[in-house]
């Protein structure tokens, strides 16, 4: 299949160092990070990482990341973060981190919310739960993928909507507390998913349950368990739902 990819579950047991080298802005509050990672041996979009900072007196900060670059960046990992109030990680590199400093990188860790390219993808995220699932965006246009891909993703304003500049036709913004002149506020709805899923992936007439749809979702602990329901009130199998949820 044109979207697999093959990742080597040794290597992703080894620590590895990783020289920061570019920060972009992304919103108020998140921004991406990219890194060298001459010996990455590749992911999956969808997996994540664990990060680990050391400090000059030995102290060692982990953290877990999704990864937000396509696996065809060769020697590069992107990561996207929220600068969590208080948080120790994200503090530091929203406001310390500069190109040239170097931390330490092992995985890429956990199949369950990969996607391997070969299916019908359904992306529904909410806040920084868009960075696992713009993995799977990229991948699918770097491969020049022809399987479908939808994705919707809520924020709570334009200004807080991460990766903004990249979204396209693939794409469905809704935002829950703020909004352009002319489009709707609300939280995430019952009707903008019943939309997707009514649209068969296979191009057939029928209803889209059945038509192989895979939902991948990705946000805070009430998110998920909002944007799940909603699937499979509209008809979508359990077992064909994907979760990964934070906070």
């Amino acid at each position: 299949m044109p979207g697999r990819i093959a990742v080597s579950n040794r290597a992703a047991a080894t620590w590895q160092r990783a020289t920061l080298t570019e920060i972009r802005r992304e919103t108020p509050h998140a921004a991406t990070f990219r890194f060298a990672v001459p010996e990455w041996a590749g992911h999956l979009p969808g997996q994540h990482l664990m990060l680990r900072l050391r400090a000059p007196d030995g102290y060692a900060a982990q953290r877990h990341y999704s990864i937000a670059s396509p696996p065809d960046d060769h020697g590069h990992v992107e990561l996207t973060l929220d600068h969590v109030d208080g948080g120790e990680v994200s503090g530091w590199f929203h406001t310390v981190a500069k190109p040239g400093d170097e931390v330490e990188l092992r995985g890429p860790l956990s199949g369950f919310f990969a996607w391997p390219g070969d299916r019908p993808a359904l992306l529904i995220g909410a806040g920084s739960g868009v960075v696992p699932l713009m993995s799977m965006v990229r991948h699918h246009r770097a491969r020049n993928l022809t399987v479908p891909l939808r994705l919707l993703v809520s924020a709570r304003g334009p200004e807080e909507l991460i990766y903004a500049s990249e979204y396209g036709a693939e794409t469905t913004t809704v935002f829950t507390r703020s909004a352009p002149a002319g489009v709707p506020v609300g939280r995430m709805a019952a009707t903008h998913v019943e939309r997707l899923l009514a649209d068969p992936p296979d191009g057939g007439s029928g209803g889209g349950p059945d038509g192989g749809w895979e939902a991948y979702v990705c946000g805070s602990n009430g998110f998920a368990e909002h944007a799940s329901r909603l699937l499979v009130d509209a008809g979508q199998p359990v077992d064909r739902i994907r979760i990964e949820r934070f906070g």
